[in-house]
């Protein structure tokens, strides 16, 4: 008995220390609502309408699945997609207009793997933790080439199923839905599905954030986290963010408008 208490305040312990890692890992779907369904409805269709008004038929959305509180230093979200205007086949058969979003999840029951999935604003907030929500929206010439994307599935030639939750965005050799959302902008941008070019022009042009995270933690996110490997960094971690996307966009001229959006409350990011 006194052995197996001892086991459980180790592993404990161990997923304590683990939280800043776990924290921002929000790539999943199928999330169980913690909060009020009515709520977070209304919030999805709040955030739609924003778009709506702002002319946006591509934009990059964003959503906390954790507290604030707990995200890691520079990260305000958990997980980002690209949403776009389209015609929506109800479950009846009616066709609307509406929002797409299309992310990149991992796998259930399989975390170091991910898959492309499209859903809908309710779907994409019904697990988070805080009615919050980030919004890029670029300049008109980028959306229609992220539609043209989209629309020729050249999203999923550049998709990298192998996930790591601090994938480096210079390097193809994890990727997380960040960098999958980072590599779907430059394939616009850029017009081009060739991963060199795009890692390429990434380096010469796009800001990582920094991720500060003890060696100890990371070893042991290492051993207990199948979606945490730094295979892909060499001394220092480095990965793409909500901000540092936003940041790109507007150092070259791409940004209409970021902000954070909340129920009673409409911020600029930058």
């Amino acid at each position: 008995m006194k052995s197996t208490n001892a086991f459980i305040k180790i592993i404990s312990a161990i997923f304590f220390i683990l939280n800043p890692i776990a924290s921002w890992a929000g790539s999943n779907s199928n999330q169980q609502a913690v909060l009020d369904p009515i709520e977070i409805k209304n919030f999805a269709k709040d955030v739609e309408k924003y778009a709506a008004s702002q002319g946006a038929r591509a934009f990059i959305i964003a959503r906390a699945g954790r507290p604030e509180k707990d995200l890691p230093k520079g990260i305000k979200f958990t997980h980002i997609a690209i949403a776009i205007y389209s015609s929506i086949t109800l479950t009846d058969g009616e066709q609307v207009k509406g929002y797409a979003i299309h992310n990149l999840y991992q796998k259930e029951g399989e975390l170091n793997k991910s898959s492309l999935v499209v859903d809908y604003p309710v779907d994409f907030f019904w697990g988070v933790q805080s009615l919050k929500a980030g919004l890029i929206i670029p300049t008109p010439q980028l959306q229609q080439r992220l539609i043209e994307v989209i629309a020729t599935g050249k999203n999923k030639q550049i998709h990298n199923e192998d996930y790591s939750v601090i994938a480096n965005p210079f390097n193809d050799q994890f990727q997380n839905c960040t960098e999958h959302t980072l590599d779907v902008i430059n394939a616009a941008i850029y017009q081009t599905t060739d991963i060199d070019r795009l890692k390429n022009n990434a380096k010469a042009y796009f800001k990582p954030q920094r991720v500060k995270i003890s060696p100890f933690k990371l070893m042991l996110g290492k051993m207990f986290m199948d979606d945490v490997t730094t295979k892909d960094h060499s001394k220092k971690i480095y990965t793409a963010t909500f901000s540092t996307i936003a940041q790109y966009l507007k150092n070259n001229e791409l940004l209409d408008t970021a902000v954070v959006f909340k129920q009673n409350k409409i911020t600029p990011l930058i």
